[in-house]
């Protein structure tokens, strides 16, 4: 099982009102990708913090979160919402089984 964190700078003219949207905008898109579990979304609750939105999912495998970064609906989601209202991402991948070798995850 891996985990996929992805924290997301905002601009300086992104209004809570557009980090609802993004919220609700992510929820939408997760629940319709299949690969995706433990899926998480939401906003920093320190205003003054370097990342104002995350998104986090768990993934059976690598190959399923490779399956999740090609769906149709996380590209549309990335492409229209994340893209106008972000500026940059930091995103990591975590093995969470232990004794797993994670070339094998």
């Amino acid at each position: 099982m891996v985990h996929y964190i992805a924290l997301f700078r905002v601009g300086k003219a992104t209004s809570d009102e557009d980090l609802e949207e993004l919220i609700r905008a992510s929820r939408t898109c997760f629940h319709r990708v299949h690969e995706a579990r433990n899926f998480r979304s939401g906003r920093n609750l320190d205003a003054k913090g370097e990342f104002a939105f995350f998104l986090s999912a768990d993934f059976e495998s690598r190959d399923k979160y490779a399956m999740f970064r090609e769906d149709p609906h996380f590209v549309r989601f990335e492409n229209e919402t994340l893209k106008s209202k972000t500026t940059s991402r930091v995103e990591h991948l975590y093995e969470t089984e232990p004794g797993r070798d994670p070339k094998y995850s």
